[in-house]
């Protein structure tokens, strides 16, 4: 039997992860995932299941060629190689499990966000209603939770209504990874498809529990489910839960501005999520159209002096009255801790412990201005963040997250193991994790969407022209999704 795996060079990145690289002609190039016949070389293959769904009986074409791959980048000229591509998600005509074989687990790791509680949901679903698996567990609480605590039966009932309501049913929790008491839990209990839902850090933590996995020769699909509010993780279009909260993010920028517009020299200022990118900022901004100012990571801005962030509020409010502020939770971090002299700290996932920059710099304000006493101001602070972080997902993320988890469960059933399902120009593709990992996505401050912001709001970019001049000179990582209209093609 052919394989879709032959002809494949296979590499170790840095994180021990193995990444299947194959070339073809023009230029192009398919970073592959790893397949559980890489290392097992006696697995049986078996009809997928699907052939006999009613639902999918009337679909012209419901199982995905295997030669079918998406390419990262779709700005192209017309010498420019193909380039890189990843394999193309889907159900596939042969599985390796058996649907009565199958033991499967969900596991929800790192903070809270819209439409968790949607991709559990659709695991189990898809599981039960299209491959006929019954046997589903939710790890409760995270990592920690496969060695120190009880499992939760999942099942089309019990998860029917989940979507309705934020945050995840099976708990959540930072840290707690330790490799070995993880796998030694999943060989113990029987596990042979492992769902993460979680970040960055998560997807490093799944990458490592594959590597074990595949040390000890297991048969086990690990699949990875990559999630961030904040929408930082590189390659994919956009991160589930990142809809919802910008849309959830529109309804403090509005009650800002109405507290703003109501008073004299009203200031409003509303601090949204952003640890190291300033995306859900940047898009609230642009979708608000009532914000004067936004304040993001990428982009240093300082207070004091000319050109500074105290002397546009003065004339701002002198031409409106009034004014928005949007500044993002990562945003002037060094100012604040060099004004505050704290100290670095960080969380159980390894993450800086941030300063409340939206309270630090509402004091800022009120002070300069108290000094000033040429213009008496009033001001009102809005930090909606764990408001947003704890609501449904709307109904774009439901769509989006229902096919994630139907993708991801196409993939563990066909034997692929080590990857992230993700959209990539709006494809689902399985994506190798050293990939997803490898980086932070942030908003590009030499590209034209940012540049579409600040033509919105008519802020000063508080950049000095040796900082444009470096801005410039930094290399684009090569696996930039830059298409010109955005940090992020598809965004």
């Amino acid at each position: 039997m052919s394989t879709p795996n032959n002809n494949y060079n296979s590499t170790d990145d840095e994180n021990g992860v193995m990444m299947k690289v194959v070339s073809g002609t023009g230029g192009y190039v398919l970073q592959d995932v790893p397949h559980l016949i890489d290392y097992i070389s006696d697995l049986t293959t078996h009809p997928n299941p699907l052939r006999f769904n009613p639902a999918y009986s009337v679909v012209k074409q419901y199982f995905v060629d295997m030669g079918d791959t998406v390419p990262q980048k779709v700005v192209v000229q017309k010498d420019s190689p193909r380039g890189i591509h990843f394999r193309r998600a889907g159900p596939r005509q042969k599985v390796y499990f058996k649907s009565d074989e199958v033991s499967a687990c969900i596991v929800t790791c790192g903070g809270l966000c819209p439409g968790l509680n949607t991709v559990i949901r659709e695991i189990v679903h898809s599981l039960d209603y299209m491959y006929g698996v019954n046997k589903v567990l939710g790890i409760d609480g995270g990592y920690r939770g496969f060695y120190s605590k009880n499992t939760i039966d999942l099942t089309p009932k019990t998860v029917n209504d989940i979507h309705k309501r934020g945050g995840t049913i099976i708990g959540t929790s930072r840290g707690g990874h330790d490799t070995s008491k993880i796998v030694d839990s999943i060989q113990d209990r029987g596990i042979n498809q492992v769902y993460i839902i979680g970040g960055d850090g998560t997807q490093k933590g799944a990458a490592a529990i594959y590597k074990e996995v595949r040390r000890r020769g297991l048969k086990v699909a690990v699949a990875g489910i990559p999630k961030t509010i904040d929408n930082d993780i590189p390659v994919i279009d956009r991160s589930f839960g990142f809809d919802t909260a910008v849309e959830e993010a529109q309804r403090a920028i509005n009650a800002a501005h109405v507290e703003a517009e109501s008073a004299e020299n009203g200031i409003g200022v509303v601090k949204l999520m952003g640890r190291y990118c300033g995306f859900i900022a940047q898009y609230a901004t642009l979708a608000s159209r009532d914000v004067d100012c936004c304040l993001i990571p990428e982009s240093p801005f300082y207070l004091e002096g000319n050109g500074g962030l105290f002397e546009f509020i003065e004339k701002r409010l002198k031409e409106n009255g009034h004014m928005v502020i949007v500044i993002a939770e990562g945003a002037g971090q060094e100012l604040l801790t060099e004004s505050l002299n704290a100290k670095d700290e960080q969380d159980a996932s390894g993450n800086k412990l941030l300063q409340d920059v939206g309270l630090w710099i509402s004091q800022r304000i009120k002070d300069h201005f108290a000094k000033q006493r040429k213009i008496g101001i009033t001001l009102k602070y809005i930090d909606p963040t764990y408001m947003i972080r704890a609501i449904p997902s709307n109904a774009s993320d439901n769509v989006y997250c229902t096919l994630l988890a139907q993708s991801a469960v196409h993939g563990a059933m066909a034997g692929y193991t080590g990857f992230t399902i993700g959209l990539v120009n709006g494809r689902h593709t399985y994506i190798p994790f050293n990939r997803i990992i490898e980086r932070q996505n942030k908003v590009v401050i030499t590209d034209r969407m940012w540049a579409r912001l600040l033509s919105s709001t008519n802020q000063p970019s508080f950049l000095r022209p040796n900082d444009v001049a470096e801005a410039k000179k930094e290399e684009q990582p090569p696996t930039q999704l830059l298409d010109g209209d955005g940090g992020k093609s598809g965004n």
